[in-house]
């Protein structure tokens, strides 16, 4: 049977027409994570869930974050960076490899947070904040008949050889901000004399910084060097540890997040770095078992987190602290002096 030419102009305009229609491309973000990985996942679960977004999501310390950005600063992969100490955000911030950037929600952020925006040049801003301190495994401590100790000082005294863990400040934020906290409560030249004779009783320097708290829970060890917040999601779990603001006084962080520059979804950043800042968003901590203090005024801080008010924190210089000259010049200083000392 021979086709009409109207059957045949029209498979043909329908043929073209199909063949002519792109494929609609499913929108993707590729997120750098410094949190516990639980809360990593909530994050990356609940803004696919609202948002459609095919997230590709890797979990990294903030040290290593920071150098995979440095790293791909020509041809960057990542398209935000969310979480983890803010000392290597506000290095990333000054070496460019981040970009500028104002959230909406910016007025609505805590004096602190919205400060960390200000210092970096809006090239960073804080999500939330966390106290140093350190935790002990309470049965291991008695049944080795050692004391609970109270203060920085106390983990240096030869009753603890072999007893404290910390992470290594070149992979860990924790570790760098218990570094430049150590130098700006106790001045340089005292601060690398503490960390020397602490060095002695350290038996791990860990990749990760919470790795210390989780190492004391299991009874790897009997003290871990972390931020308190993390020390209280053990002791949620119900493990025996005890978490310490330590006598003389703390440092503390301010957690960060950054669109990093040249990023490929930017739109797709943009929308997570306002969830991010959402109120309700940063209400789901609690829901990872995440102990931070939120930089949303309006977000529920979670129970068994920190009071900020009631602890002994010292007058933290972000800018200082978080440039990439001082960073480098007390990391080389800490790898020369201390890392090779035996013990």
């Amino acid at each position: 049977m021979k086709k009409s030419p109207y059957i045949l102009g029209l498979a043909l305009a329908t043929a073209t027409t199909l063949s002519a229609t792109p494929a609609i491309a499913k929108s993707k973000l590729n997120v750098l994570c410094s949190t516990d990985t639980d809360w990593c996942s909530l994050m990356e679960t609940r803004f696919e869930a609202e948002t459609g977004i095919d997230v590709s999501l890797i979990r990294k310390s903030s040290g290593e974050s920071y150098a995979q950005l440095r790293a791909e600063a020509k041809n960057p992969k990542i398209d935000i960076w969310w979480g983890g100490t803010g000392d290597p955000h506000l290095q990333a911030a000054a070496e460019k490899l981040t970009q500028v950037y104002k959230p909406k929600a910016l007025s609505e952020l805590r004096d602190w947070a919205q400060n960390q925006a200000k210092v970096s040049g809006y090239r960073t801003v804080g999500i939330y904040a966390g106290a140093l301190g350190f935790g002990y495994n309470e049965d291991l401590l008695n049944a080795k008949g050692l004391a609970a100790p109270q203060c920085w000082k106390d983990l240096a005294k030869p009753m603890y050889k072999g007893e404290v863990q910390i992470a290594n400040p070149n992979s860990s934020g924790t570790s760098y901000t218990a570094l430049a906290t150590f130098v700006q409560m106790f001045g340089e030249e005292q601060a690398f004399d503490f960390q020397a004779q602490l060095h002695q009783n350290i038996n791990q320097y860990t990749k990760s910084g919470s790795a210390p708290i989780k190492a004391a829970s299991n009874g790897e060890t009997a003290i871990g060097i972390t931020f308190i917040h993390d020390i209280v999601k053990q002791v949620e779990k119900g493990y025996p540890v005890k978490a310490v603001a330590p006598c003389e006084g703390t440092g503390y962080e301010v957690g960060s997040m950054s669109i990093v520059k040249g990023a490929r979804h930017l739109k797709e950043a943009k929308m997570w770095a306002e969830f991010a800042l959402r109120p309700d968003i940063q209400s789901l901590a609690e829901e990872a078992k995440a102990y931070q203090v939120p930089s949303n005024k309006a977000a529920k801080t979670p129970s068994g987190a920190p009071d900020f008010d009631t602890l002994k924190l010292i007058d933290y210089n972000f800018a200082k602290y978080g440039s990439a000259e001082t960073r480098q010049h007390l990391l080389q200083r800490w790898d020369a002096e201390i890392k090779p000392l035996p013990r």
